[in-house]
């Protein structure tokens, strides 16, 4: 046990030994510890704050090493602690722990302080840290009162545990009655002070043992709190709640913590539902891999904080309802840690050190000196020793200035406590290194002969080889700062003996070591591939070539594993067999051979195959050609020839040469040539200088065989250059110079060694010499006070150190280019039409151009418009007209306008100085569109026009022309009417148009040369200005023929602007003809095809909801039925999928039918006798028809009936009173001129109306419910007079024909 202890001793003095900062190192080795002084260093001790079990002994450790051994000494509270005055108190033995003896009779709380241990012999004396002693507390809890919690369910609740101060704080946990932990979740969880939060309480948390323990691990206590009794009455419904915190309290909460700890915060909501808890850091990202969520992410959790974790950290609680949030301002201080702390010195007499000690912290730690335990202000004076702040700088130190040094860095949050020692030694050199020491290496590997050692001052290290050899020195040895020699590469002749010396001042010592170089061991028959049939014999030899005195030993692997246990696996001194080969001996196998220095290995692959019928032929690659030999050498080529290689069962059909320039390009590989597998030589062409090695790859069609050994290398002869630098050009860059350039040849064109280039120029069609310059292998060469932009002559030639390559051919190139000096003169302008412009100008002479002629660029930019006399921003525009033109054309211009141009030339430098600008003028253009056209004011019979003029007028507006026409349901055009309107107007009145029409209009401006684009709108004219409805007025009609004739066409006035109602889709002319029973309903329809229609009525005046009937197809007529006589009714008509798109109610009424408001001349006696005539033809034809039917015969309307499938009525036409074929709306027919409007404002239906309407019958018509006609197809029936005349049903075109029954 002892020496275990002097052996860890010995360890721990090497440890702070090696922690100097000087050039004195103290080496390893026992003896030499034993005998080198050292100042006591403090290895072992309790920690700063110290909790102890009372009803154990309190042991406060203190251990240290030095030599001499030290002495231990303590204070407790800062005074002395004399242990030999307490009987309760023991110290180790060769120690300076204490022992206090608690468990015979002492009280722990006698011994609380703070205690401090000194080590110390001659040479210092260290003290360890402050140690607080306090025992361990674990209190009983409280008694209190208890009362019940009745919580109502849904609402939140909070269980206190309050446990009791204990030393250290206990740690809480809730647990039942039968000792299990209580489950918790998002909704019930602890928080960090042991409280229990329910978020909100639930019918199940009604229990009787909520429990809240404290244990005590110092103490292995337990400590119990009464249990809580919790019950939840329910209230139906339960009400939901958006979040509130019930911890922390407030918005906003504070938080400090030390750096290195772990930072805990935390967040608890009230709510229904549950909360969900989420943590952000505010400008910032919470720090990756330190942060954890606990507690259901209602604990935030960072371990090992530092000041940049500073900041604040919001947590927000969120449910369905609402969120809450609360702010931590969290701020990291620190207490002092170390950036350097100080480390042991080791001096030789006379030599200079420093002890530096600095920490960190926040805030900023007080840094203080001792020496030997006291106050370096009050300490012994060194005059060795200056104190600077955090540093103590030693010069020329002596042995009576070793001490231990300690540095204190504090602050309010805590300390730091570091002892150095300053030792100071004077000793003769020792080599530690045994004598005769033998050293073994393999040749070609590097040898380290060691020459351990120690002294004060360091000693110097010198090395001999032999007894009386000179001393070693040169690039074939290494010295090492620990003394140790190292030969790199190690040869035969390297054996023999060393000898290292080591001297300082105090002495000189030397020892001898012996260095043998082995041979190297080889595997000199490796292993090969096998392919083996299963169940045969298989053998891998391994034979080996070592040194006589190294003992070799081989083993044998499988797949890097030992081999199997199996009698089949025979290893003999240089084989491997195995026999009754199965599939499982498929692998790897490898020879390792070692010896004591060294160790080589070789591998091979056993195929295992099953036993073909016949042999198989494999196919593969071919082996490599070798035995590569040249022959034939001369300057430009040599003969190559090889031994190919075995084909592998496919034969070879060609061979790849390749070269290496090992003078040019080393390791690089190029493609040579080729020739037909049936040849084994080639004449190959060469290069000059060129260091040649070649290679040949052998090709069969399975694929390329390896490349072979290279063949010896072969250095061609120098030569001239046989080529001259390629794509030679020159451009001057600036106006004064001659910028030559050329591509350069590549390495093996060079031909020889200083490779350089000639460049010649001198200047074309001027009788001069040439001016040549010898350059370096470069790529440009600037010919410099050049005049602007002359023409020049150039040639480069390549050169070597043999010679000049052939005489190079001639380019032309051209000095810098300049500016031109002149503008165009002669600008003139030639105007073809308001937007087009030819420009001449004459050319500038070439001299001026003082570069390469590129172009003229125009400049020409609008002035202002001659209509508006307004001016605007100028946009300059530009045309380049490329080489050496002296016209061209200016399209785009703008009509009716004023423009400048000037004209400049253009060389590769820039352009010249601009003409004098030019002015000309375009003509006037045709205006462009109207900027808008609004038709506002619809009424009965006129429509409002404003217009805005054109955008660009283009010259002076002479007149607007206003061009309109009807068109009907059909989208059919009437007649065109054109308006002229003089220039100065903005707005008009149509008046004298039909009610109820769609008019296009087309709208443009004039100028004197003609009219510009036109603008299109629609309108229409309303139906009634009362709101009662009228008759539509067809389309066909078109412009009422009176309107010129009678009233003036146009009316000028600042009308009131209105919004055109949109025109498409609509439904309108809502029209019913009524029954006592029933009403047959029809409307017109504008807008998308296949649209489906539906009616709703209802009672007139009634709330009642209306009711809805789906008319069936895309018709236009719906027959209502089952109506109550007498009645009024309201009816509207819809589209289905067309959202809030009906019609306009109508109103009818069931009963007799309403008079018209025309003349009934029904009531004429002329008509009376007319209408008599026409009954009694009817009754003939009626009587002759039933004759024929009787007889089997057909009439010709039940013909026509029998023709048409549809149901639907066919419309009647008004030549003949027949029924014709029914007309489908997307008719497109030629408009009919219409007749006048009568004075009473009737209106005849025209052909286009197929409202089923026009051919009802009053009171007297009947319908089937398909809405089709019954029993009568014969003639016209006079139509009975409806009870007087001022009814607001608008007349049918029926009444105004006077139909026939």
């Amino acid at each position: 046990m002892m020496k275990k202890s002097i052996s860890a001793s010995k360890a721990s003095l090497v440890l702070f030994l090696c922690q100097m900062i000087s050039a004195l190192d103290v080496p390893l080795d026992s003896k030499l510890l034993e005998e080198l002084s050292q100042p006591p260093t403090i290895t072992q001790q309790s920690p700063k704050d110290y909790i102890v079990d009372p009803r154990e002994n309190i042991v406060i450790q203190c251990e240290a090493k030095g030599k001499p051994p030290p002495s231990f000494s303590w204070t407790r509270n800062g005074t002395h602690f004399d242990i030999d005055k307490d009987a309760q108190v023991t110290m180790k033995p060769n120690s300076g722990t204490l022992v206090i003896n608690i468990m015979n009779g002492g009280k722990a709380e006698a011994y609380e302080g703070v205690y401090q241990c000194t080590a110390r012999n001659e040479r210092g004396a260290a003290i360890s840290n402050n140690i607080v002693i306090r025992p361990s507390r674990s209190p009983l809890w409280t008694k209190e009162k208890l009362e019940p919690n009745q919580v109502r369910e849904g609402d939140s609740l909070v269980l206190h545990c309050r446990p009791p101060v204990g030393l250290p704080p206990p740690i809480i946990f809730w647990m039942d009655n039968a000792f299990q932990r209580l489950p918790q979740s998002e909704r019930v969880s602890q928080g960090l002070n042991g409280d229990l939060y329910f978020s909100n309480v639930q019918p199940e948390d009604t229990r009787e043992d909520y429990i809240c323990y404290a244990r005590f691990n110092h103490t292995q206590t337990i400590q119990q709190k009464q249990p809580i009794s919790v019950k939840v009455f329910s209230t139906k419904p339960v009400t939901e709640r958006q979040p509130i915190l019930l911890t922390p309290t407030g918005s906003t909460s504070t938080k400090v913590e030390l750096r290195g700890n772990v930072l805990l915060l935390e967040c608890i909501a009230a709510g229904l539902p549950t909360p969900v808890i989420r943590w952000i850091k505010e400008g910032g990202e919470l720090p990756a891999n330190r942060t954890f969520f606990e507690n259901f992410k209602k604990t935030l959790k960072i371990i090992d904080v530092s000041e940049a974790d500073s900041g604040n950290y919001k947590c927000i609680a969120r449910n369905i309802l609402g969120s809450a949030h609360h702010v931590i301002s969290v701020t990291v201080k620190a207490a002092p840690y170390w950036i350097t702390a100080p480390r042991n010195l080791v001096l030789s007499p006379g030599e200079d050190g420093t002890l530096i000690c600095r920490a960190n912290g926040n805030p900023k730690p007080n840094i203080s000196w001792l020496a030997n335990g006291v106050p370096i202000a009050i300490a012994p004076e060194d005059p060795s020793r200056k104190v600077d702040g955090d540093t103590i700088i030693f010069s020329h130190v002596q042995e009576r200035s070793s001490a231990v040094y300690q540095c204190n860095a504090s602050n309010e949050y805590g300390y730091l406590l570091a002892n150095a020692f300053v030792n100071v030694l004077a000793e003769p050199p020792r080599i530690l290194t045994p004598a005769n020491k033998l050293y073994q290496v393999i040749a070609d590997s590097p040898a380290l002969l060691d020459c351990a050692y120690f002294g004060s001052p360091k000693p110097e290290i010198e090395w001999f080889k032999g007894v009386k050899g000179s001393i070693l020195r040169g690039d074939e040895y290494v010295f090492h700062d620990n003394g140790t020699l190292e030969i790199p590469v190690a040869q035969k002749d390297s054996t023999g003996t060393y000898t290292c010396v080591a001297r300082n001042e105090l002495g000189k010592i030397q020892n001898e070591v012996r260095l043998e170089v082995k041979d190297p061991t080889m595997i000199i028959k490796q292993p090969e591939y096998k392919v083996i049939q299963r169940y045969g014999q298989v053998s891998f030899e391994c034979i080996i070539k070592h040194d006589f005195t190294l003992l070799p030993t081989v083993i044998w692997l499988k797949d890097n594993d030992e081999l199997p246990d199996d009698e089949r696996f025979l290893v003999g001194k240089d084989n491997l067999t195995i026999m009754n080969v199965t599939d499982k001996d498929d692998g790897t196998y490898t020879c390792i051979v070692n010896t004591t220095l060294d160790s080589v290995s070789a591998s091979a692959v056993l195929t295992v195959v099953a036993a073909p019928p016949t042999p198989a032929i494999i196919y593969a690659r071919p082996n490599p050609p070798f035995d590569l030999e040249l022959t034939g050498q001369l300057e430009r080529s040599v003969e190559l020839s090889w031994i190919p290689g075995d084909e592998n069962n496919s034969p070879i059909t060609n061979f790849v040469i390749e070269y290496e320039d090992g003078l040019h390009e080393p390791g690089v590989w190029h493609y040579q040539t080729e020739v037909p597998g049936t040849q084994t030589t080639v004449q190959l062409k060469l290069s000059p200088y060129v260091n040649y090695s070649f290679r040949v790859i052998a090709v069969n069609e399975i694929g390329r065989s390896q490349p072979s050994e290279p063949s010896e290398q072969y250095l061609t002869k120098s030569a001239n250059p046989d080529e001259n630098p390629s794509n030679v050009q020159g451009i001057g860059s600036e106006p004064d110079n001659l910028v030559i350039t050329w591509e350069s040849l590549k390495g093996f064109q060079s031909n020889g060694p200083g490779l350089q280039y000639k460049v010649s120029w001198r200047q074309k069609d001027v009788d001069d010499e040439w001016t040549s310059v010898i350059v370096a292998n470069v790529s440009k060469y600037i010919v410099s006070g050049t005049p602007t932009f002359v023409p020049y002559e150039i040639k480069v030639q390549a050169l070597n150190d043999l010679g000049y390559a052939p005489e190079p051919s001639e380019v032309i190139g051209h000095s810098g280019e300049d500016l031109p000096m002149v503008a165009p003169g002669n600008v003139q302008v030639h105007v073809i039409n308001s937007t087009l412009a030819k420009v001449h100008w004459d050319p500038v002479p070439l001299k001026t151009v003082r570069g390469h002629l590129q172009g003229y660029k125009v400049y020409y930019w609008k002035v202002q418009s001659l209509s508006r006399r307004s001016r605007r921003h100028v946009e300059k525009k530009i045309l380049t007209f490329r080489g050496n033109k002296t016209f061209g054309m200016l399209p785009g211009l703008e009509p009716y306008s004023s423009y400048k141009l000037n004209v400049r030339v253009v060389n590769g430098k820039g352009e010249g100085p601009a003409s004098p600008d030019k002015v000309f003028k375009t003509p006037e253009g045709v205006p462009s569109s109207p900027s808008f056209l609004k038709i506002t004011n619809p009424t009965l019979d006129s429509l409002t026009l404003e217009w805005g003029s054109p955008t660009h007028p283009n010259g002076v507006l002479t007149s607007y022309i206003l061009k309109f026409q009807p068109i009907n349901n059909t989208h059919e055009l009437g007649p065109l009417v054109e308006i002229r309107i003089p220039a100065n107007e903005s707005s008009l009145i149509l008046k004298n148009l039909n009610y109820s029409t769609r008019y296009k209009f087309y709208f443009n401006a004039q100028t004197s040369v003609g009219s510009g684009s036109q603008i299109t709108e629609e309108a229409v004219t309303i139906m009634d200005e009362a709101g009662i409805l009228r008759p539509a007025v067809g389309a066909g009609k078109g412009y009422s023929e009176t309107l010129f004739a009678t009233s003036p066409v146009m009316h000028t006035v600042r009308p009131t602007f209105y919004k055109v109602q949109p025109l498409y889709p609509r439904i309108r002319n809502v029209t019913t003809a009524a029954a006592e029973t029933y009403a047959n309903i029809s409307w017109e329809y504008e807008g998308p095809d296949h649209a489906n229609f539906y009616v709703e009525y209802g009672v007139a005046g009634s709330k009642e909801d209306w009711k809805k009937e789906i008319v069936n197809g895309s018709r236009s007529f719906f027959v209502l039925k089952g109506l109550t006589p007498g009645t009024a009714y309201k009816v509207r008509v819809g589209a289905e999928g067309l959202s809030g798109f009906r019609s306009s109610e109508d109103v009818f009424e069931t009963g007799p039918a309403m008079a018209s408001r025309q003349v009934d001349i029904a009531t004429q006696g002329w008509f009376i006798g007319l209408m008599c005539a026409v009954a009694l033809l009817i009754l003939i034809l009626l009587i002759v028809c039933f004759i024929r039917r009787n007889k089997g015969g057909k009439y010709p309307v039940k013909e026509k009936e029998d023709a048409h499938a549809d149901p639907e009525i066919q419309p009647m036409k008004e030549d003949d009173g027949t029924f014709g074929e029914y007309s489908d709306a997307e008719d497109h027919k030629p408009l009919k001129k219409g007749s006048r409007t009568p004075s009473d404002r009737t209106v005849k239906k025209e052909d286009s109306d197929d409202s089923l309407v026009d051919y009802g019958e009053g009171v007297n018509g009947q319908f089937n419910e398909d809405g089709s006609f019954i029993g009568q197809y014969s003639g016209k029936k006079e139509k009975e007079p409806a009870e007087g005349n001022e009814s607001s049903e608008a007349p049918s075109p029926v009444n105004a024909m006077n139909s026939f029954v």
